[in-house]
């Protein structure tokens, strides 16, 4: 049996949605390269610097065991789960994830369904269409119509507008997704350079105490020397003074603490009133940390993956506005049934179709789609400079802690040395006032020239430890470019 006519016209529509199915895989816009960045072949502050190996597995996964401190390690392992800047992070990723799926439904037809009954009135001598036949009414006939129609539509994504518009939606999600390794990583961090800070804090509480007791021995012997005739009213004066000075130093390093420990018990998700962390001496002793070559920094940088990432879905967005250069086709299809009587709307006769395509092509918008393209062009530049920018930052960060784990553990030994001279001092000056050679001002001024130099030293080594936590931060934590999700 030969086909109608109407059935040979029907498929004419379908053959054309057919090819252009098959050959839409052109894609408007520039291909995406990852941009050069400036580079070195070795940081300025490597020299003597142990450089990480493939075995090496320091920085892999929780870098701060390095620090060997069970009560550190207790703390960072509550960061990644109640962390609410990470949980926020987590939430942007998932939702640049969702805007991939609905960027991707567009590759697919929209159907729809509905229904409707209208009513119309004619007046006398107008007339109604039935069929291709013009009917004549008399009077105002009132004539009520039931459908209940389906319609497909889509659009043939010829020039990639489609495509573009979810490679660059892709390309986001990656992004937050670096977003969230990198806020995850700053977190990690901010939480180890507190509590060293708490630990250093402690060491310098533990020197105010020691000082304090030598300064209440030295405050009874003045006392003992006045009764005895042999020691000024001036002398006493000054003991009790440093005596009381330095307890109030003493108590002011609370203040620090606790601001310290509050930011902690923010960054694991909790009141400060929950969390209290008790006094102790740790060693602070920087641990030996891998480095890695110049050219694996932009793989383990986070947040230089999230710039590259951006870059390139600038550049997707070039091609999805160069696409409005060119037509659209898309396909309609709609279908259903229709009556003016409800008890025939599901009879077979009142079934209805219509199928076609349109194409729709913009000759004149004054300028709009060349000004959109050159948005998109500089935003793409733009997003280029931000992340040769942030490669720069990178090297910055990595060089910068480089030179303070080196100057300060030079500093430390030289303040080793001081400290010791101030020592030497100190019981000379004792020595003298005891057997009554000079005041005791030559006391006070030994003193407090040891316990500032000793201060120092605490702050050195407070120093030398956030500047390794924060060259760990530099170095990326551990962390890879190939930890970034497909999201294909």
């Amino acid at each position: 049996m030969q086909p109608s006519h109407v059935a040979q016209q029907a498929q004419k529509p379908l053959v054309l949605l057919v090819f252009i199915l098959l050959f839409s895989s052109c894609t408007v816009g520039p291909k995406y390269k990852v941009p050069t960045a400036p580079m070195s072949a070795t940081f300025k502050e490597s020299k003597d610097w142990k450089q990480a190996e493939p075995q090496d597995t320091e920085l892999r996964g929780d870098w701060w065991e390095l620090y060997g401190d069970p009560e550190l390690n207790a703390l960072e392992s509550q960061v990644d789960i109640s962390n609410q800047n990470i949980a926020a992070a987590e939430a942007r990723f998932q939702s640049a994830r969702a805007a991939i799926k609905v960027a991707h439904a567009a590759l697919y037809p929209q159907v729809s369904i509905g229904a409707n009954s209208t009513a119309s009135q004619a007046g006398a001598g107008r007339g109604t269409v039935s069929g291709n036949t013009l009917v004549a009414t008399s009077g105002n006939r009132v004539a009520v119509f039931h459908q209940i129609p389906i319609d497909v539509s889509y659009e043939a994504d010829v020039w990639g507008r489609i495509r573009r518009t979810i490679e660059s939606d892709r390309e986001n999600a990656q992004a937050t997704a670096a977003d969230l390794e990198t806020i995850r990583l700053s977190s990690h961090s901010d939480l180890a350079d507190n509590y060293f800070q708490i630990r250093g804090l402690d060491e310098e509480l533990k020197l105010f105490q020691m000082s304090i007791s030598d300064y209440q021995q030295a405050l009874q012997l003045t006392m003992n020397r006045y009764n005895q005739g042999i020691a000024s009213a001036v002398d006493v004066a000054q003991a009790q003074t440093q005596l009381d000075t330095t307890r109030a130093e003493a108590t002011n390093l609370g203040v620090a603490r606790s601001a310290f420990e509050h930011a902690i018990a923010v960054l694991i998700g909790k009141p400060p009133a929950d969390l209290t962390i008790p006094p102790a001496q740790v060693a602070m002793q920087p641990p030996e940390i891998p480095l890695a070559l110049p050219s694996e920094l932009l793989e383990r940088r986070p947040d230089v993956a999230a710039a590259e990432r951006r870059a390139a879905a600038a550049n997707a967005l070039i091609g999805v506005a160069k696409a409005a250069y060119y037509p659209r086709l898309t396909f309609s299809l709609t279908a259903g049934i229709q009556s003016s009587n409800l008890g025939t709307l599901f009879s077979w006769p009142s079934r209805f179709w219509t199928l076609g395509p349109a194409l729709n092509q913009i000759i004149f918008d004054a300028g709009a789609r060349h000004g959109l393209t050159q948005e998109a062009e500089a935003n793409y530049d733009t997003a280029v400079a931000t992340y040769r920018q942030t490669v720069l930052i990178a090297f910055q960060d990595v060089e910068d802690n480089l030179a303070a784990l080196r100057i300060l553990e030079q500093e430390a030994n030289e303040q080793d040395v001081a400290i010791a001279s101030a020592a030497r001092s100190r019981d000379l000056a004792m020595h003298r006032y005891r057997g009554g050679i000079t005041t005791y001002l030559e006391v006070l001024t030994a003193q407090n020239v040891l316990l500032t130099n000793q201060q120092t030293a605490v702050g050195i080594h407070v120093r030398r430890m956030s500047a390794s936590v924060l060259l760990i931060k530099a170095l990326g934590g551990g962390w890879n470019v190939s930890a970034l999700p497909s999201l294909n």
